[in-house]
Order: C-alpha cells, then sequence, then structure tokens
C-alpha cells in the first residue's frame, strides 16, 4: 500500500507564491528565486527565496524597462535565459548589471487566464548557474500554475464580495446584508468592496445588516469595528442592523465599541430612522361581478 502525501492547499496567492520559490530552490539550486508584479510601468519584487546570499529584495521595486523582468516579458512564454548577464548583448550594458556584476538570470512571464501579464517568476545568481531542459520545464510548469492561482483567488474574491452585495435604497443611501460565516479574509474582502463601493457611489448612510452571519469570533468583531471606524472616517454614517445575542457573548466588547454607532434591530427601523417609511403597495383585485 502507498503512502500518499495529502495535496497541498493554499490560502492565497502569497501562500502560493511562497511554497513554489520554496519547491524550485530545491529542484534547481539557483542562489535567488523572486516573483515580481508589474503594472506596464514599475516592476514591484513580490516574494523572494535567497539561499545563501540576498541578491534580491522582497519589496522593492524599478521602472519595469530597467529590469531583467521586462527581457524576460519581451522574450515571450517560454524562458529566457542569459548565462553571464555581464557578457550578454541584452544585459551588460544595463545599470541593473553593475550591482549585480557576473552571474546566470532565468525569467519566465506570468499571465493570467486572458493573456495579459501578471509579471514574472524569476532566478539569479551571481556566479554562473547551469540550467537543464528540465529545470526550464519546471519554470514553465510553475508559471502556468501560479496563473491558476491567480484565478482561483480572483474567483474566490468575487464569490465573496457577492456574498455582501451593496444595494442601493436611495440616493446616499445604501444597505450591505452581511452573509453566512465570516473568516477573517472574507472580511478583509468585504471591508475593501465596501469601501471602494461608498467612495464611488458618494454614500452618506450604509446600512450594514448581520442578522444574517452564522458565526463570529474575536477577529471578525475586530474588523467589523474597523469598518464602522474607516466609514466614520471616510464621511459615511454606518448604522448596524441585526446585531444577535450570540455575537455579544463571543465577543463581549463588541456592543460597547459600538455604543457610539446608530444601531438598530432591523432594516425597517434603520430607514424610519433616517426619515424613510416602508410603504406597502395594496392593489385591490378588479370585481368582474
Amino acid at each position: 500500500m502507498h503512502n500518499t502525501k495529502p495535496m497541498k492547499n493554499f490560502g492565497d496567492f502569497d501562500e502560493a507564491a511562497t511554497y513554489i520559490l520554496q519547491l524550485l530552490s530545491k529542484q534547481i539550486g539557483i542562489n535567488s528565486l523572486f516573483i515580481a508584479k508589474n503594472d506596464g510601468q514599475i516592476n514591484n519584487i513580490l516574494k523572494v527565496h535567497n539561499t545563501n546570499k540576498k541578491l534580491v529584495e522582497e519589496g522593492s521595486s524599478m521602472p519595469l524597462i530597467q529590469s531583467y523582468c521586462s527581457l524576460s516579458i519581451n522574450h515571450g512564454a517560454s524562458p529566457l535565459i542569459i548565462d553571464d548577464v555581464s557578457k550578454n548583448e541584452l544585459t551588460r550594458s544595463m545599470e541593473i548589471t553593475k550591482n549585480y556584476g557576473q552571474g546566470t538570470f532565468v525569467g519566465v512571464p506570468v499571465y493570467y487566464s486572458d493573456n495579459t501579464i501578471y509579471g514574472t517568476i524569476c532566478g539569479l545568481d551571481d556566479q554562473y548557474h547551469k540550467l537543464s531542459e528540465e529545470d526550464l520545464y519546471t519554470f514553465e510548469v510553475m508559471s502556468t500554475l501560479l496563473t491558476y492561482v491567480l484565478e482561483l483567488e480572483k474567483a474566490n474574491q468575487q464569490i465573496q464580495t457577492l456574498t455582501a452585495p451593496i444595494v442601493p435604497i436611495t440616493k446616499g443611501v445604501a444597505i450591505v446584508p452581511v452573509i453566512g460565516e465570516i473568516t477573517a479574509a472574507r472580511a478583509e474582502v468585504i471591508i475593501k468592496h465596501i469601501l471602494e463601493k461608498c467612495s464611488n457611489e458618494h454614500m452618506d448612510y450604509l446600512i450594514i445588516d448581520v442578522s444574517g452571519i452564522v458565526q463570529i469570533n474575536t477577529v471578525v468583531g475586530e474588523y467589523l469595528l474597523k469598518l464602522v471606524g474607516i466609514l466614520k472616517i471616510i464621511g459615511v454614517t454606518p448604522v448596524i442592523t441585526g446585531i444577535q445575542p450570540f455575537m455579544a457573548l463571543k465577543v463581549p466588547h463588541f456592543a460597547a465599541a459600538l455604543k457610539d454607532v446608530l444601531i438598530e434591530a432591523n432594516l425597517e427601523a434603520a430607514l424610519k430612522k433616517l426619515g424613510f417609511v416602508l410603504i406597502k403597495e395594496c392593489k385591490e383585485k378588479p370585481d368582474f361581478r
């Protein structure tokens, strides 16, 4: 009977990127491996794995045109390999080469599913590093894997956003029903989505209905309080509806922290407080007698 290694599950793109670089490092052995994202102008180094020397710094950025990554993108989907950056005609006169001196560079573009460029996955060494055909193939495979992870994360964010849709009530007033189980990751997505919408739609009041939340903990409670605080800062008045007793029990300071926030039992009460009245339209059935 064979022991099957469990499939690796990634929480997000950041976690997948870290794992992929570690895997590449073990297999290929090049000193520095990194994943960069660019917007067509600036190249940002998002994730780095340095083995011996710190050749690449995580979080650094530079104009894309001045980076080796731009050469990889211009080269196309197949891996670009430069045995010695100090001698190759593409790199020897580049400013960045003065910092590294000699050494090997390899890079492969990372695409979104629609074939637009996300960035690159690259390797760099200040010594000559021989790369086999298998090594280059591995780079291509990892680039494809990153594309899948990007699309999965994008789809997941869309799903999480859809479970907290912002519904306009009238000009300047909207409601966001928060439904289901709230995790820290989902809370981050919801907050970002809400703030973008509020800024674009010029909201005055946002009614946050939490009656559909099935589970809450201290971390999630903090995110909700964070959302309320940020809304106030940007000039949007938050109104909370649907707070359940179990929320106060799970997060004891939750209610106390909301003492300066307008809280109502339900949507109808909240709208009434804001000066709106829900009117049920009744139509009598025609009398055909």
